[in-house]
Order: structure tokens, then sequence, then C-alpha cells
């Protein structure tokens, strides 16, 4: 089979490429075509997942939200980490696919169409949760400004309208950004096959003939675009940190929370992306496409990302104790040795220190080890948010007022019904659409020498 094992000589020096351009085409094609028992049963297990949620949100519609354990003082509760951990999945795909675009980083060929998949998906998923936090979901619109007779006006400084705009913002960005991209790859794929999935195709690939000058205006909107969606990953996480930074509850009244949820968003899209990416290439048989190179440089920065987190974690703690505020010092010591010192251990030990065996070579190029590390990774940045929100509003400035809180019934199938609809999506997505970016794998394959020795 054909391999890919690293980019081009002129960018790395020691490349071993035997695919050429027809059958990086071949290949992407192959990945439409009839699913495998490994991806239907990847799709089975999302559907079915979904369905425990959807089970879930009606038993809340019909009861209210007192199954989620929502009780004083405590009225952000899972639903809201998960809504932080949803957004924060979605900052991976803009880092692979406009940042390292724009730096011309070679490795980010193979795995950037994924990243972008999951960023659309994983902000349509984070969007359901404001309007399942509201109780009565069927006024959600009552949060957009638009124009009505009784003078409604959404209350601006409320962080739910912040919300509202920086996922609007997001998922339009993100959304152009991924579907621009998929042009020249779904021309590509409309001339390989027949029958509804040409007429589908012809449709997304607005008349793309590869022009030259279809090329030139394709190339310059593109770096428009990457330069237009690099700041989101900065903007929109930090918009969603300030939903805690602006309030004076002890553990969020904090500078730092912006770099912060920056840094921890990124490595939790990372550690997304290996959960997805891992399986994925089994199931649609790409092996040979997707390779350890690939899985190297995801995993370097993934360690970049969680070093940067595991010196937040640090920092955070310092200043807590440097402020000399009980409240402060309080807050922290509970955190780590309180009612929910389970929780923020579990935080600690799957961010900071599991993410730092990629310091090995071989742990990196390991997909099995990437698989189970990539695991801890989401485990422990979803108990982040969990730490963060819970056991800051479960100890505020009243004693009288502090009390624990355990997760539901509804907790958790809210959140497995949300991973259920991230799943189903990007899986269908993955077997419609080509989850390889055709074009740019092309172009990391050098032309064919003439005898002569010249090009």
């Amino acid at each position: 089979m054909a391999v890919i094992a690293r980019p081009p000589t002129s960018i790395h020096g020691d490349l071993v490429i035997t695919q050429t351009h027809a059958d990086v085409t071949n290949d992407v094609v192959g990945t439409l075509s009839r699913p495998t028992r490994g991806y239907l049963t990847l799709l089975f297990a999302a559907v079915s997942l979904f369905l425990v949620g959807i089970v879930t949100f009606l038993m809340l519609v019909k009861d209210g939200l007192g199954h989620a354990g929502y009780n004083p003082p405590i009225f952000w509760s899972v639903y809201i980490t998960t809504f932080v951990f949803w957004i924060g999945i979605g900052h991976a795909g803009t880092l692979v696919s406009a940042i390292l675009f724009l730096f011309r980083s070679p490795w980010r060929t193979a795995v950037y169409r994924s990243t972008e998949a999951m960023t659309v998906f994983a902000v349509m998923t984070a969007g359901l949760f404001p309007i399942i936090h509201l109780g009565r979901n069927w006024i959600f619109y009552w949060l957009l400004p638009y124009p009505n007779q009784r003078y409604l006006w959404p209350n601006f400084k409320s962080p739910l309208i912040w919300d509202v705009f920086a996922i609007s913002t997001y998922l339009t960005v993100s959304t152009t950004f991924l579907v621009f991209g998929l042009i020249p790859d779904v021309s590509a794929v409309r001339d390989k096959v027949s029958g509804w999935r040409k007429s589908v195709y012809s449709l997304t690939a607005v008349g793309w003939q590869g022009t030259d000058n279809q090329w030139r205006h394709y190339s310059r909107a593109y770096l428009y675009l990457a330069a237009l969606a690099t700041p989101l990953v900065l903007s929109v996480h930090s918009v969603v940190s300030w939903d805690f930074a602006m309030s004076i509850v002890p553990g969020w009244h904090g500078t730092i929370f912006a770099p912060y949820f920056v840094a921890g968003a990124i490595y939790s899209g990372l550690g997304m992306v290996l959960t997805l990416i891992i399986p994925l290439r089994r199931a649609l048989r790409i092996e040979h496409m997707i390779t350890p190179y690939h899985f190297d440089n995801l995993a370097k920065l993934t360690l970049l990302t969680g070093s940067i987190l595991f010196y937040a974690y640090g920092t955070e703690y310092f200043v807590s104790w440097y402020s000399g505020s009980t409240f402060e010092q309080t807050t922290f010591y509970r955190r780590a040795f309180g009612p929910m010192w389970w929780a923020g251990w579990t935080m600690i030990i799957c961010n900071a220190f599991v993410s730092q065996m990629l310091w090995f070579r071989k742990i990196r190029t390991n997909v099995t080890a990437l698989f189970v590390i990539s695991i801890f990774i989401n485990i422990g940045m979803w108990f982040e948010r969990f730490v963060i929100i819970v056991s800051s509003l479960s100890n505020d400035y009243l004693p009288w007022a502090w009390s624990g809180m355990n997760p539901t019934w509804a907790d958790w199938g809210i959140l497995a019904g949300s991973f259920g609809w991230f799943g189903m999506w990007f899986l269908l997505f993955a077997k419609n659409f080509p989850i390889v970016a055709i074009q740019e794998i092309k172009e990391m394959i050098p032309m064919p020498r003439k005898r002569g020795g010249h090009h």
C-alpha cells in the first residue's frame, strides 16, 4: 500500500513517498464507499448515546432542572461545565487549520480537515447547553436582540449574552472556513462518483474547475480566512473566561483566566483530535495517510500546551496563597483537600502529569499509548471546568451557604448525549466528505523527474 511517511524533501530532507496524485484521490474517495463494520459500530455507539441524551432532556422538560441537582448556591453546574468543555474542544481545530497554515507547517495537511470538522460540531454541541441550562428552553430566543412589540431587550451585562455572540461568531467563521476549504476536494470526488452523490458534490463544488484563475483567487481568500480565524483562538475562549473572571466569586476573580482558559482549550482540543483520529483512521483504512509522523507532531503540540497548563495551575495556587485573602486560600485548599478533593486531584493528575509522558518519542509515536493519554486529557479537562465552577460556587463568602454537589443521573445523561450528538455528526461527515485534504497532500508530493535529470 502507498505510504506517506514524511513531508517532501524540500522541507525535511528524508522523504519517503510512493503515492501518486491519482493514488491520493482514489484513497480518499475510497473512504466514502460502503461503510466498514468498525465505522458502523462507532456510529451505532454515537447514536445510542445521543438517544440517551434525548430521553434525559425530555425528562428535564417535563419535571424541571431539579433532576440535575440545581440547589442554592450552585446554579451553574454540570451543564455550564460541559458548555465550557465543548467550546474549548473547538479551539484545536482553528489552531491546526488556520495558525499552522499561516506558519506553513507541512504536517497539518493530513489532519487539519478532521480538526476543522471537529471545531464546527463541537461549537454546535456547546451551543445547546445555554439553552438546556435555561430551564424554560422554549423561550431561548429571548436571548437574541430581535425586534419585538413587547420592548424586550437582552441584558448585555449578562454572560449568557456574551456567550451568544461568541458562539455565533465562532460557528460562522469556522463553518465558512471548513466549507471553503472543501471546495477543491469535493470537485475531485465529484469526478469519481456517479448517481445522487455526483449531483450533491456538483452542487457543493459551486462550479469549481481548477483553473489557474480559480486557484489564484481561492488561495488569496483562504489566506484571508485563516488570518480572520486566528484571533478567534484567543478571543472566543477569553470571552468565556470572563464569564467567571468578571465576578467576585472566590477562585474566579483573577487576571490569569483568559490565557489560562485559552491554553486549556487548545490542550483539550488536541486531546479530542487524537481521540477522534486514531479510531477513525482505522475505521476508514487510511493508516497510510495519517502516519506516526503526524501523531508525533500532534503529541509535541499537546505536550507544549499541557506544560503551559501545568504552569498555570502552579501560578493559580501561588497567587491564591500570596494574595493573603482568606476566601481565596480557603477555596483552593478545599479544591485539594475538601469535599471535592477527588475532582481536584483528577484534574491535576490527568492534565498536569499524564501529558508529561509525551517527552518520550516512543510514546509520541505509539498509537495505543496516545489514545489512552488522550482519554485521560478529555477526562481531566472536563473535571477542570467542574472544579472551577462547582468548588467556587459551593464555597462563597457565606459559610452557612457552603454545600457540596455531586452530579446526578440527569447530568450524566445529558453529558453522554452531548458526546453522542457530536460523534454522530462527525462520523456522518467523515463518511460523506473527504476527511483528508486531497489537494494539499498532493502538493506535498514532488513532481517526478524526467530521464534527463531535469524537471
